[in-house]
């Protein structure tokens, strides 16, 4: 049977997607995440230890990011994709085979470049290949669902981690996170990549000057640069300190994770639904940002469970926010530098995610949890504000 052209581009499109959230889906569903601190814990390690573990990770993250996007930009997009999920998993095994401050370290630093090989690598391509079959009006809502996989791997993943710990301890909760990054990699290779580095004979470092030339040449490039860290940063940070406000609101510790899935649910549905928002454009993006902001605060600072809903509306705004402000991003790019950009944007996302840590702390050691995140909320609604006011001015260029 011969296939009409509009009939081969949905297949296309299809194997596209569903490549896409299968791979978001095992990116995260790792059954050592909920539990690494824990195998840091009974290896002997001080906090200081841990901390420094994560700022490791997180500088490896911030140095390599930019870099491997303007590779990604220079070489093949699913080849990245591939090494990427292997270069984790082989931190994960160190982790568990040699149980150490040193083996530790080494795998946070091959976590961290896995994850950089991963980020700009991915959106670059999808973008690319669904503008290529001329669907690329679809992007945002494509974007939500995959994003909406991997908080759903989270969850999953936050589900079983205890059974299997119990059963096998972290070896078998290591050898499972090991084995689905294996499976990451294997599906990367069922990624259609038509695209041609152009950028191969010049090297990784012309991709990176033509990428932030154009960066400096379009104002709008610069503002949906500058949009996606403003909107993903401060709520992303947030994140890790979600279990302490649910503690301090007098839920129970055995309750905790019940509580923290509902929040993790409501992110879910803000993925799933942010497709439909790209429809209001700028005046929905600030409806977003300013009620996600409003509801943060209100909801941290009533210290009750009914408020702790509050803030799984939030992060539901917060999270379909995210998806809108990376789509715009890519409508915005051209596809050249398209890697190299995305990955300044995951850079400025990391800078303002750490800026965050170091503010929570202030006020969180003062004041409390409730107190912290409501602060977290200020720049949300100022954002919103202002994203309203370009809106009246008709400033903005909609998505």
């Amino acid at each position: 049977m011969t296939l009409t052209p509009t009939r081969a581009v949905d297949v296309r499109v299809r194997r596209l997607t569903t490549t896409l959230y299968g791979y978001s889906f095992l990116e995260e569903f790792v059954l050592l995440y909920p539990v690494y601190a824990l195998l840091f814990s009974d290896a002997g390690l001080s906090v200081w230890q841990i901390s420094s573990l994560f700022a490791l990770w997180s500088v490896t993250a911030v140095v390599l990011e930019v870099p491997s996007g303007a590779w990604a930009d220079a070489v093949s997009r699913r080849l990245l994709l591939v090494v990427g999920p292997l270069l984790t998993g082989a931190g994960f095994a160190l982790w568990v085979l040699v149980p150490s401050y040193a083996a530790f370290a080494a795998g946070f630093v091959l976590w961290g470049t896995g994850g950089a090989l991963s980020s700009g690598a991915l959106e670059a391509l999808v973008y690319d290949e669904m503008e290529r079959g001329g669907v690329a009006d679809r992007y945002a809502r494509v974007l939500g669902r995959a994003r909406a996989a991997g908080l759903v791997a989270v969850m999953a993943a936050m589900g079983l981690a205890g059974p299997v710990l119990a059963w096998g301890g972290h070896a078998a909760a290591g050898a499972a996170s090991v084995l689905v990054c294996a499976s990451a990699s294997v599906t990367a290779l069922r990624f259609p990549e038509h695209r041609v580095a152009g950028g191969v004979r010049e090297g990784w470092t012309a991709a990176l000057r033509g990428g932030l030339r154009e960066a400096r040449r379009d104002r709008s490039v610069r503002g949906a640069l500058l949009l996606v860290p403003a909107v993903a940063a401060v709520w992303g940070a947030l994140d890790e300190y979600t279990p302490l406000l649910v503690r301090e609101a007098g839920v129970a510790d055995a309750v905790v994770p019940g509580v923290l899935l509902v929040i993790w649910g409501g992110a879910t549905a803000g993925s799933l639904l942010a497709g439909e928002g790209e429809r209001f454009g700028t005046g929905g993006l600030a409806v977003l940002v300013g009620g996600g902001g409003v509801a943060l605060a209100v909801g941290a600072l009533a210290g009750t469970v009914v408020g702790l809903l509050l803030v799984a509306v939030a992060f539901g705004a917060f999270q379909a926010a995210t998806v809108l402000a990376e789509a715009r991003l890519q409508h915005r790019i051209d596809a050249t530098g398209r890697a190299t950009l995305t990955s300044v944007a995951g850079l400025g996302t990391e800078l303002v995610t750490l800026t965050v840590f170091a503010g929570y702390a202030v006020v969180a050691s003062g004041h409390g949890h409730g107190a912290a995140f409501a602060v977290a909320a200020v720049p949300y609604a100022v954002l919103g504000v202002g994203l309203a006011v370009v809106r009246c001015r008709g400033a903005g260029v909609e998505v």
